[in-house]
This record gives structure tokens, sequence and C-alpha cells, in this order.
């Protein structure tokens, strides 16, 4: 959405810091041993309490207040009872909501208790080339162009990037003009970051595959070739100057 007034901006402002806390406080809430249902079930009081509605549930139908992925998968992951989070599991919240008619979108994965796996430097890689491609963005700046530069970082550091899954606009609801904020440079896309307006800007930065196709539940997104991803995500205003990141209270940069 274009910020067109202070009541606008008081919007985006509160239902950001609404869905940047309760990322925050699943993720440090996750422990070996419990179920995704449990973690989500967590999540979605932590909503209620703030007067928020989840934004999965509202827009699709999703059979889950928060997406919750786990290790192969990349995104969507389905919330359920006998899905059981272990040590060194790679684990994806993906938390969106609509409060007073302000929708906001985050997410991170991170390592659960002891990396015995090795996916650490998979999700510190995905962090760092979010915070460069946000600091890249400005008004006027062609979204393609950041789109290479995390395909570029990608590839210097051994990794690939998942194509057909991309950052988005969002605030008036929960996808939004520009609707492809890719990952990689897609040379047919001249549009262009405007000033003023919110988007979700996300990574997905992958040890094997390319593209995501959905898993027999019809939900959860996997990848083509196998391996893991990480995401991580921000919703942004843009400006002239460095953007303003309103979920920055998230803490997926630490």
């Amino acid at each position: 959405m274009s910020i067109t007034s202070e009541s606008e901006w008081i919007g985006m402002k509160n239902v950001s810091e609404v869905v940047a806390t309760t990322l925050r406080e699943m993720r440090d809430y996750a422990k070996p041993g419990m179920t995704t249902k449990a973690l989500d079930d967590f999540g979605r009081r932590l909503l209620e309490a703030q007067g928020a509605k989840p934004a999965p549930t509202l827009t699709y139908g999703f059979p889950g207040c928060t997406c919750i992925s786990l290790n192969g998968e990349i995104a969507h992951g389905v919330p359920g009872q006998h899905r059981i989070m272990q040590e060194g599991d790679l684990v994806n919240i993906d938390v969106s909501a609509m409060l007073n008619g302000f929708w906001a979108d985050n997410g991170g994965s991170f390592v659960l208790g002891q990396d015995s796996h090795g996916h650490q430097r998979l999700v510190d890689t995905s962090k760092r080339i979010l915070q460069k491609a946000i600091a890249h963005i400005r008004g006027g700046v062609r979204i393609a162009d950041i789109g290479r530069l995390i395909e570029t970082e990608a590839k210097k550091s051994g990794y690939t990037v998942i194509k057909n899954l991309t950052g988005h606009g969002v605030g008036g609801g929960l996808h939004e003009e520009p609707h492809e904020i890719a990952n990689y440079y897609d040379r047919f896309n001249r549009n262009r970051f405007r000033k003023n307006t919110t988007v979700a800007i996300e990574t997905f930065i992958s040890s094997r595959s390319t593209h995501a196709v959905t898993a027999d539940d019809g939900w959860t997104l996997v990848g083509d070739k196998g391996g893991f991803v990480a995401q991580h995500e921000h919703t942004i205003v843009v400006t002239d100057g460095p953007p303003i990141i309103l979920t920055a209270m998230n803490g997926i940069g630490n």
C-alpha cells in the first residue's frame, strides 16, 4: 500500500509490531519435543491478545494460524499434533496478520537448539542477504536489481534461490502490488520500488533446489531437487533513503 496519512502510518506500525513480537516470542517458545500445533496455538493466543487476526486463515482458509515448516519444507507447513520438533531441526515460522484493516507479514528460519545437522550457515547466509537487499532498496530502484543482488550473493556462498516464491506488496491486504519481488534477476520485470509504499521483502536461499512444489497435503511447499531452504522476511516502508523496517523487533537479524 501507499502510505498517505498519519493514520495509515500508525496502522501499519501497529500491525507490524504485532506480527514481529509474535514471531519473536514463538521462536523463543519453541523447544525440542514440542508439536508444531502447540507452537501454532501459542502464536494464536499472542495474536488474539493483541486484537489481530491470522492472515493465512482469513485469506486462504489455511488450516493454522501461522505457517510452521520443518527441515526439507520451504514454506506453508501445516501445524500438526503429530509433527514433533527435534533438536537440530531447521524450523521456519511465518507470521502474518490483520489488525484494524492493516496487514503485515514476517518470517524467519532458525536452528532449534544445537546445530547438529549443520544448518546454521544456511540460516546466517539468508539473514545476511536479506539485510543487504533491504539496505539497497530506495524509491526508484528497479525490483529486478534487488533480485539480482539476492541471487548473486547466494551464488557467492554456494547456494541457489527459489525462483517461484517472492516478496510482495502488503498493507491493504496480505498480497498487493508489486506481486513479484523475486530472488533473481527477472529482466522482464521493469517495475521500480515506489517511495512511501509498504512491501514484504523475503529471501529463499536454498542448498539445492530452485523451485518450490506443492506436497501431497495441498499446502506445504518443498524443493524440486530436495535439500534445505532458509527464509527471512521483513515488512518495510520504502523511502528516498534507507527503508524503515517495520518488523525490526522480530529479532531475526540477531
